[in-house]
């Protein structure tokens, strides 16, 4: 594997993604007490140091890290894994992100992987920070991309996520038996490989695979998250890459969360809140140095 895609595709002029043509091999893995979900796992060098990577709202973990999975692997064992109510994730009555973050300590126990370092994207971050501060003794270092420590800060967001919240309790099991209706309908296994020219047909497959219902709930807990209390008191090591340009977080409170982790290294990126796969030219390589800031002070 190499550190930068051999070629690119252009989607909607100036965003590029990697023109590679497959992704590598998972199984479904069942977590004792849990659930069964889909989970990759590239050894990566000898003796390398573990990341697991968690995928963001509304992708799978092949969706949001396909195109930083070359040049990871290349440094660590990459461990990776659709989360509750995405993709092939553990389908259960209720979406939480304690659920999703001990989740992260249950896929390591199943893969006999004492401690690794969790890197997240937008979600992904928030379930890493979670992870960290509930099971540090698992969690040795944090690379949290386009994340926030918290949703309901502002007059407006408080009056968006309350309400939106409350929509989203009404309809509750409706929105489940929905997403359970069309987890059931998907194949056992994703795609790993396509015809020369259609990754966009594959990603379209990855992003359907998530069912809308499901994300109402999914919205309406993360917008509950606030990390405020607890940031202070993280003892591994940090990274933050904050996405500059980015319309869905805003980058004030990227910012912010990089000052209240204790030592926490700042890593700027000029892209969008989509650049983990629409910019990727541009987010790798800064995941790549957030990650060896990280795991050089393990």
């Amino acid at each position: 594997m190499t550190n930068s895609p051999r070629g690119v595709a252009r989607f909607g002029g100036r965003l590029r993604v990697p023109d590679i043509a497959e992704v590598p091999g998972g199984r479904l893995i069942e977590l004792p007490g849990r659930g069964r979900t889909y989970v990759v796992d590239i050894p990566g060098p000898e003796r390398a140091p573990v990341l697991v990577l968690l995928h963001a709202t509304a992708c799978t973990a092949y969706l949001t890290w396909f195109p930083s999975l070359a040049a990871l692997a290349d440094r660590y064992r990459v461990i990776l894994f659709d989360q509750r109510w995405h993709g092939r994730g553990i389908r259960s009555e209720r979406f939480t992100v304690e659920d999703c973050a001990d989740d992260v300590a249950a896929v390591l126990d199943a893969l006999r992987v004492d401690r690794a370092m969790c890197a997240g994207f937008s979600l992904g971050g928030i379930v890493s920070l979670l992870a960290g501060h509930r099971h540090p003794d698992r969690v040795s270092g944090l690379v949290l991309c386009a994340t926030p420590y918290r949703f309901q800060e502002t007059l407006r967001e408080k009056a968006f996520h309350r309400t939106f919240g409350a929509i989203a309790a009404a309809v509750g099991p409706y929105s489940y038996r929905r997403a359970e209706k069309l987890a059931g309908r998907l194949p056992e296994l994703p795609e790993i490989t396509w015809p020369p020219g259609r990754l966009d047909r594959w990603a379209l497959g990855e992003f359907r695979s998530t069912s809308g219902w499901a994300l109402a709930q999914v919205v309406a807990e993360i917008g509950r998250f606030d990390a405020t209390a607890w940031l202070s008191i993280l003892t591994m090591p940090a990274a933050v890459v904050i996405t500059t340009r980015d319309r869905a977080i805003p980058v004030s409170r990227q910012v912010e969360l990089a000052t209240m982790i204790p030592a926490a290294s700042t890593h700027m990126v000029d892209a969008g809140h989509a650049s983990c796969v629409l910019e990727a030219d541009r987010f790798v390589p800064v995941l790549l140095e957030a990650c060896e800031a990280v795991a050089a002070k393990i």
